[in-house]
């Protein structure tokens, strides 16, 4: 069993934290709450290849209604990672599988 990624009360409502599960020195996924639910992504533009974030944590646009992509300004749905503007239009982020424990502990299941 993968060790806990975050207790889900530390994440409140519109939140995103970067997670690197593997110990590589780069967040390789990122989690946001949106609507009341976890959501998790891996940290790569389906465009590009590159992180998405432009620092530690910062995966939404300025108004914090979707994922942006830091390289080239693509907004991805937050719930379902669909490009919804950019080069990557009608692409989709990878999701990462999630898993919460009676605890509220949060494990990733795949990295």
């Amino acid at each position: 069993m993968t060790r806990p990624l975050f207790h889900t009360a530390e994440l409140a409502e519109g939140q995103v934290r970067g997670f690197d599960p593997g110990g590589t020195g780069q967040d390789s996924l990122f989690v946001l709450r949106h609507q009341g639910r976890l959501h998790a992504w891996a940290n790569v533009c389906p465009h590009m290849g590159v992180p998405m974030a432009w620092r530690r944590h910062a995966h939404l646009n300025a108004a914090s209604t979707h994922v942006q992509c830091h390289a080239h300004g693509a907004l991805f749905d937050m719930a379902s990672g669909l490009c919804v503007q950019g080069p990557c239009l009608g692409q989709s982020l990878q999701r990462r599988e999630l898993r919460v424990d009676d605890h509220g502990q949060v494990r990733v299941l795949a990295a």
